[in-house]
């Protein structure tokens, strides 16, 4: 597995690991990227990438895209799902159906906060269903829950201990 920093270039990856990050469930029929880019509540993690601040990392085996974190600054007016404030910015993250469970995710997760930290972030949110299994996953990895709803946990990673 090859992880490197997401470039202009990667917008159809990103696009393609949302689409792995909303069909999370086993046996979800997977929509098509356009399906799930025309709702305004997905499409702005990926339009217009990249914006100033964004950042992230893309996995790769082979030429195969197996996943994917990347993050992005909200406004309070645009929130994002795990919106925290306009200084944090949310992290997503896809990994695809077939490569799940098998350290991919743990994988972007450390490099995606390495980045963010390198780069001068002190914090990344984001946002994950209550039964999604990834949510011990982000647990093990230093995510902090904050908020709750009947659906989903909001979870925040302090950065500031990776800082370089």
């Amino acid at each position: 597995m090859l992880l490197r920093p997401a470039t202009a270039a990667d917008v159809d990856v990103l696009a393609a690991m949302l689409v792995e990050a909303a069909s999370w469930r086993p046996g979800t029929v997977r929509r098509p990227v356009a399906e799930v880019l025309a709702l305004p509540g997905n499409a702005h993690y990926v339009q217009g990438w990249p914006r100033p601040g964004d950042g992230g990392v893309v996995a790769f085996e082979g030429d195969e895209a197996i996943g994917a974190a990347w993050w992005r600054l909200f406004a309070a007016d645009d929130p994002g799902y795990g919106w925290v404030d306009k200084h944090t910015p949310e992290l997503s993250i896809g990994v695809a159906e077939g490569r799940r469970r098998q350290g991919v995710g743990t994988a972007l997760l450390a490099a995606a906060a390495e980045a963010a930290a390198a780069s001068g972030l002190a914090r990344l949110c984001l946002s994950v269903e209550l039964d999604n299994p990834a949510q011990r996953l982000y647990g093990r990895t230093g995510w902090l829950e904050v908020s709750r709803s009947s659906r989903a946990a909001t979870m925040v990673l302090p950065l500031d201990s990776r800082s370089p």
